[in-house]
């Protein structure tokens, strides 16, 4: 058995899990989340890090560690795999950072923090865009002029990797074919809000793009929008880039439509009779319909289309909505099943819901536990 630490930092909080695996087991021996980082009783990263190594001393302690994983937004084309971080690889996640200004510096900081901490331990970053590196070049390019695109590196990379790759594996276990043979669509629908084709066990288009704001509609993110609404926006309003960054990223989605992002509340006010609530949720099951659709025509023979996270996992109006207009492809869900599926307690199991349609708890820790691991056994 050995044990893998997970961290994954945000700019104002940082989750842990403790993990032992080990003989086709796995066990969660402690976690937890530090917030406010930034105020007085948590100034930084390594602050809150020390609280982490504080509480893990206390409980389950830190003996056999075989590594840290951190989750890190961006890899860009440079990491595509599991690494181990050295001085190197941090400059690489810094540079990576102009990519993902809201994400990579948090999780740069706690690598570093841990770096100082755990100087025996490997520290391992996985990064969120490393499964979709395999996505085609027709795919991932954008028509726009090649050598602004190359010099900025503006490019379709692809998020929620992680949880894609781990649920691939579920579904492909589930559904009784090899992972090299899974043909699926994969919907994390979370407050991000993302849709992977998968072909032969590999992510082949995602609808997120350069950043997490591209694709399906979220929960306080646009997604795709005509691109001139962001001129429109600068030249009429007189709004700065960072306003029009603000406003489409933490005021637009749900939040926009509804003036709440939780997919809850918003249906419940649908439910009892509110037309904003009900007009954002259909605008909102449209896009991600349409997202799911447009893979469903890209990948032939796919096996299942696979729901998960958070909403994607316990809200059964919404994959019943999201898979209406699908049904006549063969992918409707079955009321009786999509209504009784929810997400089981731990182990969590996939469930299905439809012919063809399948919903499957993700676990990114899981997943970036084993890919530690990997790197670091011998």
């Amino acid at each position: 058995m050995s044990r893998v630490l997970v961290v994954n930092a945000g700019s104002s909080s940082l989750k842990y899990q403790l993990r032992e695996h080990g003989d086709g087991s796995a066990e969660v021996l402690a976690k937890g989340t530090v917030e406010r980082i930034g105020s007085s009783d948590v100034p930084d990263h390594a602050a809150a890090l020390a609280r982490v190594m504080d509480a893990l001393q206390d409980g389950p302690g830190l003996d056999g560690l075989a590594g840290v994983g951190h989750r890190v937004v961006q890899g860009g084309t440079r990491y595509t795999d599991p690494t181990v971080v050295d001085d190197d690889v941090e400059r690489g996640i810094d540079e990576l950072s102009a990519l993902a200004p809201l994400h990579n510096p948090p999780q740069l900081a706690a690598i570093r923090a841990l770096r100082r901490a755990l100087p025996d331990v490997p520290q391992v970053a996985v990064f969120d865009t490393a499964f979709h590196a395999t996505i085609p070049a027709r795919a991932a390019t954008y028509a726009v002029d090649a050598e602004v695109a190359r010099r900025y590196g503006l490019r379709k990379y692809g998020f929620h990797g992680t949880s894609v790759q781990v649920v691939t594996k579920r579904a492909a276990a589930f559904l009784g074919v090899p992972v090299e043979r899974c043909d699926l669509v994969v919907a994390h629908v979370g407050n991000g809000v993302s849709v992977t084709a998968v072909q032969g066990g590999r992510s082949v288009d995602t609808t997120m793009g350069l950043t997490p704001l591209a694709g399906a509609a979220m929960g306080t993110r646009s997604g795709d929008v005509d691109p001139a609404i962001v001129m429109t926006l600068v030249r009429e309003a007189g709004m700065t880039a960072a306003e029009v960054d603000d406003l489409l990223n933490k005021r637009s989605g749900l939040k926009g439509l509804a003036g709440e992002s939780d997919v809850r509340a918003v249906q419940a006010r649908a439910d009892a009779g509110d037309d904003a609530a009900r007009a954002a949720l259909e605008v909102y099951c449209y896009r991600l319909s349409a997202a799911v659709g447009s893979f469903l025509a890209l990948v032939p023979r796919v096996q299942a289309v696979v729901f998960t996270a958070g909403v994607g996992e316990n809200a059964a109006a919404v994959r019943a909505a999201v898979c209406a207009p699908l049904e006549h492809l063969g992918f409707g869900v079955d009321p009786g099943l999509n209504g009784a599926a929810q997400t089981p307690g731990s182990p969590a199991q996939p469930v299905r819901i439809g012919e063809k349609v399948v919903v499957v708890p993700t676990d990114e820790e899981a997943e970036i536990a084993d890919q530690v691991l990997a790197v670091v056994t011998p």
